[in-house]
C-alpha cells in the first residue's frame, strides 16, 4: 500500500492511496471465511459452504467491501499518526471504470479540508469591556409591581383606566405590519389618555414610537418584532381593543413572602426586601456575565486570523447533512458557519495549550447540582443523597450517553471561558440596570 499526501495549498489537500492485491487479498479471504460458515445454501449444510462457491457467488461484492474497509481504517490512521489536523471527514474523490472482475491494482483519492496553525492574541492588548450592574429603585419597584400583579387578584372591567392591560390587535396604517398584543398603560409616556375608558371593540389610532417615548425597546418588547424591526415601526398605528385586564396588586405579607422565596424563607419586610434586591442584582450580574462570555468569544473569532478551508467546507456540509440542507442554504449561512469553526479551533487550542480536562466526579457533581436546584432542594439527607447519585447516573447514560457528553461540553467551555479571563485584560464599566438593558448584544 502507499500513501501520499499532496498539499495543494495551506487549507487543502488530496490523499492518494494506491493498493496492490496483497494489501486487500487478506481482508477477502477473512469475508470468505465467514460467508462460508454463516451461508445456507441448498445441498451443504451450515458452515460447510466450499470457499470457491463463496468466491463465485459473493466475490465481487466481498471484494468491494474489502477494499472500503481497507481505505477506511488505512485512511483515519494515516490521518492520526501524521497528526494531520482536518475539518470534517476526508472526501472520497469519484473514480471511474474500475473493473472489478480483472483488476488488481487500485488508485483512490481523497480530498482533505486543512486546519492551518494560528497563534491566539492574549497579551496586553487582549482586553474586553464587561459590564457590573448598579441595581436602582426603579427596577426593584418594577420588580415588586411585576410580583404583585402575578399573585394579585385579577378581572376584566367594561372600561379601561390608567393603570390597566388592554389587549388586541395592532396594526401599521402606513405598512403591513400586524400583530396581537397587550399593551400596559401604565409603562406609555404619551397619548396615554387616548387608552382610558375606552371599551371592547374600541378602535384607537395612535403614533407608537411616540407612545413609549421612542424607546425602541420597550416597543420591541410589545410588538415581539425585535429591536431592528421596532426601529422601523414608525408612523400611526390602530389599535382594536378586544379585552381589558385589571389586576389588584397583592398585599405584600407572609403569604407573599412564601409565594415568592418559599415558606418562611424570610419572615419580615426587611429581610424581603434585602432578598429581592441581592436576587435581582444575582440575575444581572448572571446576565452581565454571559454577556461578557459572548465578547470574548466574538472578540478572539474576529480578531484571530485563521484561514479556514471554505470551498471544502462547502461540500462537506452539503455531504454531511444531505438531504437536510441545499448548496444554496450552505452559501447563505457560509459566514456563520466559519465563525462556528474557528471558534471550535480557537476552543480546542485552549484546551490543549492549558492542559484543560473535565473529569467524570465533575460532570456528576453538576448533574446532580442541576437536579437538587430543578426541586428546590438546596440540602438532602444521605438516604435521598443516594437516590439523587442513581437519577444522575440514569439521566447521564440516557441516549447512549448524549446527555453525558452535553454535560462534559458544558463544564469544559466553562473552564475554557475562565482560562481566556485570566489572560485577557476586563475593563469594567459600571451602568444602571435600564442602560444594561438597553444595550445592544
Amino acid at each position: 500500500m502507499d500513501i501520499t499526501l499532496e498539499k495543494q495549498n495551506p487549507t487543502s489537500a488530496r490523499l492518494r492511496v494506491k493498493l496492490a492485491e496483497a494489501d486487500y487479498a487478506p481482508g477477502v479471504e477473512a469475508q470468505v471465511k465467514e460467508y462460508s460458515k454463516k451461508a445456507q445454501i441448498k445441498g451443504f449444510r451450515p458452515g460447510k459452504v466450499p470457499a470457491g462457491m463463496i468466491r463465485k457467488m459473493y466475490g465481487k461484492s466481498l471484494l468491494v467491501d474489502a477494499i472500503n474497509k481497507l481505505l477506511h481504517e488505512s485512511v483515519n490512521n494515516y490521518i492520526k499518526e501524521n497528526k494531520i489536523k482536518i475539518l470534517g471527514e476526508p472526501l472520497p474523490e469519484r473514480v471511474e471504470n474500475i473493473d472489478w472482475d480483472t483488476q488488481k491494482e487500485f488508485d483512490f483519492s481523497y480530498e482533505l479540508g486543512l486546519l492551518p496553525e494560528f497563534e491566539l492574541n492574549l497579551g496586553e492588548t487582549a482586553s474586553v469591556e464587561g459590564y457590573k450592574v448598579e441595581v436602582d429603585d426603579e427596577t426593584i419597584n418594577e420588580a415588586y409591581e411585576h410580583m404583585q400583579r402575578q399573585f394579585g387578584k385579577t378581572e376584566s372591567p367594561e372600561t379601561s383606566e390608567a393603570n390597566d392591560y388592554i389587549f388586541g390587535e395592532l396594526k401599521q396604517l402606513d405598512g403591513d405590519f400586524k400583530t396581537s398584543t397587550l399593551l400596559p398603560l401604565n409603562k406609555l409616556k404619551a397619548n396615554q389618555d387616548l387608552f382610558i375608558g375606552k371599551k371592547k371593540g374600541d378602535v384607537i389610532t395612535f403614533n407608537l414610537l411616540e407612545a413609549f417615548g421612542n424607546d425602541v425597546n420597550a416597543v420591541a418588547n410589545v410588538t415581539g418584532a425585535g429591536k431592528e424591526k421596532a426601529a422601523e415601526l414608525k408612523g400611526n398605528f390602530e389599535f382594536t381593543v378586544d379585552n381589558i385586564s385589571r389586576t389588584e396588586a397583592a398585599p405584600i405579607d407572609q403569604d407573599f413572602f412564601d409565594k415568592i422565596f418559599g415558606k418562611e424563607a424570610v419572615k419580615s419586610r426587611e429581610e424581603f426586601d434585602a432578598k429581592v434586591k441581592e436576587t435581582i442584582e444575582e440575575n444581572y450580574k448572571q446576565e452581565a456575565e454571559k454577556v461578557l462570555n459572548h465578547k470574548i468569544v466574538d472578540k478572539l473569532v474576529n480578531e484571530t486570523k485563521i484561514e479556514v478551508p471554505r470551498e471544502f467546507m462547502k461540500k462537506w456540509l452539503l455531504t454531511a447533512n444531505e438531504g437536510k440542507l441545499t448548496a444554496e442554504q450552505i452559501e447563505e449561512n457560509i459566514e456563520n458557519y466559519e465563525k462556528e469553526l474557528k471558534w471550535s479551533m480557537i476552543r480546542n487550542k485552549v484546551v490543549e495549550d492549558n492542559g484543560l480536562k473535565v473529569t467524570n466526579q465533575e460532570v456528576v457533581e453538576r448533574t446532580k447540582e442541576k437536579m437538587l436546584a430543578q426541586f428546590n432542594m438546596p440540602e438532602v439527607s444521605e438516604e435521598m443523597m443516594e437516590s439523587m447519585n442513581q437519577f444522575a447516573d440514569n439521566y447521564l447514560r440516557q441516549d447512549n450517553g448524549k446527555n453525558y457528553m452535553n454535560e462534559y461540553e458544558a463544564i469544559l467551555a466553562e473552564k475554557v471561558i475562565e482560562a481566556l479571563k485570566e489572560k485577557m485584560t476586563v475593563v469594567e464599566k459600571t451602568v444602571t440596570a435600564e442602560e444594561f438593558r438597553n444595550m445592544s448584544f
